[in-house]
């Protein structure tokens, strides 16, 4: 299929599906943009936000300051390096979905252990490719984050005004105690050296205070 539509009109008069689309996001406002879906199937719900980083892209996927958001990568090669145990933030992904311009590729670095399609699967995270992403991005940048559904099918069926009421009455991040769902109930040790208030952890020297002499 071609690369998907940036906008388009309200759902009521949303224009037809594009051949091969398995994936869209519909935003609260009513717009609908259709891609090609990766990852899970299913949909998710929460508010759309950017990231402008090259690389980088799991360890963005298990931030837990992404927790309730889809990220936007505005760099078109997400995926390129596959995926492996060892970049990540967290056990698992917090952020819901990403939202990219190119297809996940092969992955080409000798420290992948899956694809990227295979981790978002495996870690039930939703992904859309073929997305016009810096336009996307701009229209964050001046009209904020908006809230919306990402939603990926391999049948390329999908229910739009049900999406779109997913979208609308999902309350927003605001005032969402997002802390108690990604933070860790597990004790860990420390056996690296000592730590001390101000300076971190010192496996030896300690390093100087910032903005100390």
């Amino acid at each position: 299929m071609a690369d998907a539509t940036t906008f388009a009109a309200p759902v009521a008069s949303a224009p037809p599906q594009p051949e091969g689309a398995t994936g869209v996001l519909v935003l609260a406002s009513g717009d609908v943009l259709w891609g090609r879906g990766f990852g899970a199937e299913g949909e998710a719900v929460g508010e759309v936000c950017f990231h402008t980083a090259m690389t980088g892209y799991q360890e963005i996927m298990t931030d837990p300051s992404f927790a309730g958001q889809m990220i936007t990568f505005t760099f078109p090669h997400i995926g390129n390096v596959g995926a492996n145990p060892d970049d990540v933030e967290a056990d698992a992904p917090h952020a819901l979905g990403m939202i990219v311009r190119e297809d996940p590729t092969a992955p080409s670095s000798f420290r992948a252990m899956e694809n990227l399609d295979g981790w978002m699967r495996r870690h039930a995270r939703i992904g859309l490719a073929g997305i016009d992403t810096r336009a996307l991005t701009r229209r964050i940048r001046t009209g904020g984050a908006p809230n919306g559904v990402i939603a990926h099918s391999a049948t390329g069926t999908f229910d739009l005004d049900l999406l779109l009421d997913m979208a609308r009455s999902w309350p927003g991040l605001e005032g969402m105690d997002l802390a108690k769902t990604v933070s860790t109930e597990m004790h860990y040790g420390w056996q690296g050296g000592l730590w001390r208030l101000g300076f971190g952890y010192e496996p030896s020297a300690p390093l100087p205070l910032a903005g100390g002499g």
